[in-house]
């Protein structure tokens, strides 16, 4: 064995390891890793399904070097979410505008926070600047 070290043997540095470990492409849940045929049996339905969903422009993946689908965790979540609408009797069309405006609603809701903490900060500056001093 010599010099080098097992692969089974602990780090000296575990800090190290959790660090690298932590940079992986399986811990990014956008990472496109997943196949057509995985996701499909994941989530056990027909990869013509899948086919479609990019089709109808419900669910669109990000596509390899080859141009083959590839599906992050996230997707794979997006469709999970689609397979229930499905199932409630929603049309593709129908979810595809469902998706379209909940990822508004999310846009105008951030900014709406946003507005209020602006408010919030100029109004206690507004009281701090109007307190009479003491």
């Amino acid at each position: 064995m010599g010099g080098r070290r097992s692969s089974l043997t602990a780090p000296e540095n575990p800090d190290i390891v959790v660090s690298a470990m932590s940079s992986l492409p399986i811990d990014d849940e956008f990472a496109p890793l997943f196949t057509v045929g995985q996701v499909a049996s994941m989530l056990e339905i027909q990869q013509a399904f899948l086919r479609r969903l990019d089709e109808f422009r419900v669910v669109r993946p990000s596509r390899s070097a080859g141009g083959q689908r590839r599906y992050s965790r996230v997707e794979i979540t997006r469709v999970q979410y689609v397979l229930e609408l499905v199932d409630s009797g929603m049309t593709l069309s129908a979810i595809r505008r469902i998706l379209e405006l909940e990822k508004r609603l999310a846009s105008l809701e951030a900014e709406c926070d946003a507005l209020r903490a602006a408010v919030a900060e100029r109004d206690a500056l507004i009281t701090r600047l109007t307190r009479p001093n003491r």
